[in-house]
């Protein structure tokens, strides 16, 4: 493998990490409203990207003292009815 495939490889898990750390964080958010009492509408869920570039710093220091911290389990189930994304067209983001 070359260096520039290694280079893209490398840059393509990244982005995907970066995506599915920020799905976590949204569905996080997600159940933190519903326990607040808050309804989740299915379309306006569906309308968020989980990539979200803004906090990323590309060029800065970056701290790896988390890399030993194991993850907690995740919980894929949300309350969210999607049913209704069936019967409604919504627009591809």
């Amino acid at each position: 493998m070359t260096p520039k495939e290694t280079t893209s490889k490398f840059t393509s898990l990244l982005a995907n990490l970066v995506i599915f750390h920020n799905t976590l964080d949204i569905a996080d958010v997600v159940r933190q409203l519903q326990a607040e009492g808050w309804e989740i509408d299915p379309v306006d869920l569906a309308e968020i990207s989980p990539y979200l570039t803004e906090h990323i710093n590309r060029f800065g220091v970056t701290s790896t003292h988390e890399l030993g911290i194991p993850p907690e389990n995740y919980d894929t189930r949300l309350d969210v009815d999607f049913t209704t994304l069936d019967t409604e067209r919504v627009p591809a983001a």
